[in-house]
């Protein structure tokens, strides 16, 4: 019998962290505990891998563990799921930790949008749908049934290209901040990348603007990185004007133009890394994240700050703590399996041709 959550609810972080530890000691290689950039420290201390969700998930593939503990978002454990092999189970220490860029297009909403701009267009010889990996797996599915594919921040570019080269237009969700600034950086006019409102007929757009749009973007956003804004790069940059600027492509359009450079969390952390010693760096990604950069550097006289003068880290994310994590490790322990996330097979299959679409054009 799976020992309860209520159980763990009340202990401290230091007594969950000696049971973490003595259940990993006991599982030992069957099981691999993955940590997103994102997560607290207090879980993401515990992670035999870290990085960015597509990573990870192929860590975990690669692994010989039977069980991923992933330490994350339902999206990711998804993914992870996806791309492991058969006999590996994917496991969420929190089911409520979701992603609310994933929750603003649901399948429901594409296949409507798909359908109105088959009243305009041949969708199916003019339109590569893409999802952003920050995406549930149907629609990553529907991507697969439709010739589409799935990208990330750091292959955004490639896999438009990709795009472009098999048909004239894209559909892009769920984030338009990531496609817009990528699709800019292209070379892609904005008034040829369009807004879609799903809460609008026809996306709130005329048969004019389909028409001429090479870009759909889907009006999602990711709230941590709506957070950011142009003024508070004019602000600090006024007090330190030394400052190079640092964002990721789900900031807005304004962000990322004032900055120096814009990338995925993993670029982010790379080029901070490199940089030369006592030069500062105003850094537009989320909390965790900056903190833990911000203290691995301060020994190289670097200053690493968080671009928003408020609190804006994942709620979500932070979901996940050690009393889940204490929770699901020990029940695995005790040969319970806790939170498992299985992906049903026809909608598995055709999330993982759009996934393998993204690896062989990246």
């Amino acid at each position: 019998m799976s020992l309860p959550i209520q159980d763990y609810a009340l202990l401290d972080d230091d007594e969950c962290d000696v049971r973490i530890a003595a259940a990993k000691a006991q599982l030992g290689s069957r099981c691999v505990i993955l940590g997103h950039h994102y997560q607290r420290d207090e879980v993401f201390k515990h992670a035999d891998f870290s990085g960015d969700s597509l990573k990870l998930s192929r860590d975990a593939a690669n692994s010989a563990a039977e069980y991923i503990v992933f330490c994350g978002v339902h999206f990711m454990a998804e993914v992870a799921d996806i791309l492991s092999r058969p006999e590996q189970i994917a496991i969420l220490p929190d089911l409520a930790a979701g992603c609310s860029m994933a929750d603003m297009a649901n399948l429901l909403k594409v296949q409507k949008c798909w359908a109105e701009l088959a009243q305009v267009l041949d969708v199916d010889s003019q339109i590569t749908p893409i999802t952003y990996i920050n995406s549930a797996a149907d629609l990553k599915a529907f991507c697969g049934q439709h010739d589409g594919i799935v990208c990330t921040s750091s292959n955004a570019q490639k896999i438009l290209e990709w795009s472009f080269a098999q048909k004239p237009k894209v559909l892009f969700f769920p984030d338009q901040h990531l496609g817009r600034n990528t699709g800019y950086r292209m070379g892609i006019p904005l008034e040829e990348m369009v807004t879609w409102d799903f809460n609008k007929p026809m996306g709130g757009l005329t048969e004019a603007q389909i028409l001429n749009a090479k870009i759909i973007l889907w009006n999602g956003h990711c709230s941590v990185h709506q957070a950011f804004k142009p003024e508070q790069i004019d602000n600090f940059l006024a007090r330190y004007p030394e400052t190079q600027v640092i964002a990721h492509p789900e900031a807005c359009f304004e962000v990322c133009q004032k900055a120096d450079y814009v990338g995925s969390t993993e670029y982010i952390l790379k080029t901070v890394r490199a940089a030369a010693p006592d030069t500062r760096w105003l850094v537009a990604t989320e909390l965790n994240l900056v903190n833990r950069l911000h203290e691995e550097c301060k020994g190289e006289g670097k200053n690493v700050h968080f671009m928003s003068p408020t609190l804006c880290m994942c709620s979500t994310m932070f979901r996940t703590d050690p009393q889940h994590l204490a929770w699901v490790l020990e029940n695995l322990a005790a040969g319970e399996v806790i939170n498992q996330i299985a992906v049903p097979a026809d909608v598995a299959q055709f999330a993982k041709k759009a996934l393998d679409a993204m690896l062989v054009a990246s």
